[in-house]
């Protein structure tokens, strides 16, 4: 019996998300688009024949960035604290979604936007993504609702969807949205996206500092905020020149 697979990394995904915090726990909670550009021989579009009539798609990928140093990747780790339950409670990592497990493979619905298609090749534009910019795309497959979807089923720990927090902009931050929109280096689009983002309270389960600022990266502008309650107050919005 096999110990170990090799398995060939068809794709990489470009997203608006450059860094780990304030990315999406679970896929689809908010409608980020993303791209997936396929490496050859992958990208041939007689291999996306019939795939435009999906509207949703599972995506296999890697947890690229996890530390190749780090000691729980040097041996079977068998539990983790997941967020939901607060940091500070253990499971089984097998009853868990944690970027450390054996094979560093994670798994995601989301909605097939389009299928584009040029000179003989195919990417895929998509949204609900929660990848960072760079993942490698291990294999697609598409989403069949009559099976893969299952209304009556147990979700452990994480049966309700997360408590959403109210976001509100302070004045600075409205204004340094409304110039950058001004020159055409941000859009109202993606200013409702970072509500979203926002709402689903980023920070470690663990931190719960009322005067604690936080930043956060999305796409070409950097965010400061700070969590009191059930309340987001976004800081500063700043234009980020990578």
């Amino acid at each position: 019996m096999k110990s170990d697979l090799t398995v060939p990394v068809i794709g990489i995904v470009h997203s608006p998300f450059h860094e780990k915090f304030g990315i999406p726990r679970q896929p689809n909670l908010v409608q980020v688009p993303a791209i997936i550009e396929f490496n050859a021989p992958y990208d041939d579009a007689l291999a996306f024949e019939g795939l435009g009539e999906f509207s949703h798609l599972w995506l296999i990928w890697s947890f690229h960035q996890n530390k190749a140093d780090s000691q729980s990747l040097k041996k079977f780790r068998t539990q983790i604290r997941p967020p939901r339950l607060g940091g500070n409670q253990k499971l089984g990592v097998f009853a868990s979604r944690s970027m450390y497990r054996p094979s560093e493979l994670g798994l995601s619905v989301v909605e097939l936007v389009k299928v584009i298609k040029q000179n003989g090749k195919a990417k895929l534009l998509i949204r609900g993504a929660d990848l960072l910019n760079g993942t490698p795309i291990v294999d697609i497959k598409p989403y069949i609702a009559y099976s893969d979807a299952i209304p009556e089923a147990k979700s452990g720990f994480a049966q309700a969807a997360p408590v959403l927090l109210n976001v509100e902009w302070a004045i600075q931050a409205s204004e340094q949205a409304d110039a950058l929109i001004e020159q055409q280096l941000f859009d109202t689009e993606q200013q409702g996206l970072i509500n979203e983002l926002l709402a689903l309270d980023p920070r470690p389960a663990y931190q719960d500092d009322e005067n604690r600022i936080y930043g956060m990266a999305y796409d070409s502008v950097n965010i400061t905020f700070r969590i009191a309650g059930q309340q987001v107050i976004v800081e500063s919005l700043t234009k980020i020149h990578r």
